[in-house]
């Protein structure tokens, strides 16, 4: 009975997630901007939409429900809360936070809907295998379209329009994608992610973007230790040296050139003097935070308290001038609740494929830390996912534990039970010979 009633659980269910496995799509590869024609249709508003009717036709049904909403469910929602002020604002500074808050409640929605509907390790594997899948085709289009454009600016629109961003998203997803090429099962699979991982190396080293390799250098180095030393596979940890050498080599000449520029003997002169804006940038934003430590300056406000019409490259040092030291600490409390996921995950030793992406997550999560240290407040949500991929692992893996208690349990009652009636049973058959 409780079996039947499962998996009619499931199969309420199957909408919901088809809709929220279909606005992962369309938000990670965003169709419309390399296939003709998409580009008239609202397809991320469908999508998500859609999945947000099916699961109210469906409350009640799940095993979970808004009331098991985890602490960073709403971490997630007040670390991203920015007050607007008007103060030295112009109007289209706040129109466009007007549109970034809208467009950041549509993945705080999809944040809700993923715990709630993924309550399977092969749901779960089934997004996370959509993102990745999605990265490395955006990466793919990318190389093709602007392979003759200067750090792929604007190929693709949305999160990757910025190559920093765009950097950022191929450091984040890289791991996953080692996670599913070692746990493929045959040549193909093996050799199309192998390929998909080489696509978005190359695109990240076509950013030039000094950020991302450096978040890619720690996040990499970090799923090395899960995969290749931990798994031993030390085969993962030669062939990276190997196929990264020969990538930097091929593809990483202006990466080099904007490493370079780093020193005032570097050639490019541009990226020289970003490296120096920067510079100065970070030193005037701590200025602001002992000014304005409540509130912070307000949204938008440092560019014009900078006197550059420039944000600080730093995202911490950017949440705590603009939204105050309070949002900084909502904001680090945030991710650090998906370290402290995994750490819950490590403590109950799970099984190998649990391991496997338990890793791949940590990777993940260090490039988050890393990353808003490189660089301005993040327009790309990706991050956010990764600390719901906790939330939801621990979640499966609580339930599975439950689950094994409860039978366990049950057979220890059933045992006990049997036990009871055949001692009288045993009793009355040795009454006549005595």
């Amino acid at each position: 009975m409780e079996k039947g009633s499962r998996v009619r659980s499931q199969e309420d269910f199957s909408g919901s997630v088809f809709w929220l496995s279909a606005f992962y799509f369309v938000y990670c590869a965003r169709p419309e901007d390399w296939i003709p024609g998409l580009h008239h249709a609202p397809l991320a508003k469908i999508a998500g939409a859609s999945a947000a009717l099916s699961l109210l036709l469906t409350v009640g049904k799940s095993p979970r429900g808004f009331k098991d909403l985890p602490r960073e469910s709403f971490l997630s929602a007040r670390s991203d809360h920015r007050p607007v002020r008007f103060c030295g604002v112009f109007t289209g500074l706040a129109r466009r936070r007007f549109f970034s808050a809208f467009d950041f409640s549509k993945v705080y929605i999809a944040w809700i809907l993923t715990f709630v509907l993924i309550t399977t390790l092969a749901r779960l594997r089934r997004v996370i295998f959509i993102q990745a899948v999605s990265v490395a085709a955006v990466s793919l289009v990318a190389i093709v379209k602007g392979h003759s454009v200067p750090r792929l600016v604007g190929v693709i629109g949305g999160i990757y329009s910025n190559p920093n961003d765009f950097a950022f998203a191929i450091a984040l997803s890289l791991p996953f994608c080692l996670a599913f090429l070692v746990s493929a099962t045959d040549l193909l699979r093996k050799a199309l992610w192998l390929l998909g991982i080489l696509v978005m190396t190359t695109a990240l080293f076509l950013t030039a973007s000094r950020a991302g390799f450096i978040d890619l250098a720690f996040s990499g180095a970090v799923c090395l230790w899960h995969i290749g030393i931990k798994g031993s596979r030390m085969y993962l940890i030669a062939g990276t040296v190997i196929v990264g050498v020969l990538l930097l080599i091929t593809a990483g000449g202006r990466l080099q050139e904007w490493f370079a520029a780093i020193s005032d003997e570097g050639q490019d002169l541009t990226a020289y003097e970003s490296f120096e804006q920067r510079r100065v940038l970070i030193t005037k934003a701590p200025d602001a935070v002992g000014d304005y430590p409540l509130l912070g300056l307000g949204a938008w406000n440092f560019v014009t308290y900078s006197d550059t019409w420039k944000e600080v490259h730093v995202s911490y040092l950017q949440i705590a001038v603009e939204d105050g030291v309070g949002s900084l600490i909502l904001y680090v409390l945030f991710f650090a609740r998906g370290f402290a996921n995994l750490l819950l995950i490590r403590r109950t030793q799970p099984g190998h494929e649990t391991s496997l992406f338990a890793g791949a997550l940590h990777s993940s999560l260090i490039g988050f830390v890393v990353g808003p240290a490189l660089l301005p407040k993040l327009t790309n949500t990706i991050p956010y996912f990764a600390v719901c991929y906790t939330s939801v692992l621990v979640s499966i893996t609580r339930e599975k534990q439950s689950t094994e208690v409860m039978r366990v349990r049950y057979s220890a009652s059933a045992h006990r039970i049997i036990e009871t009636c055949a001692v009288p049973a045993r009793a009355s058959v040795l009454t006549p010979a005595q």
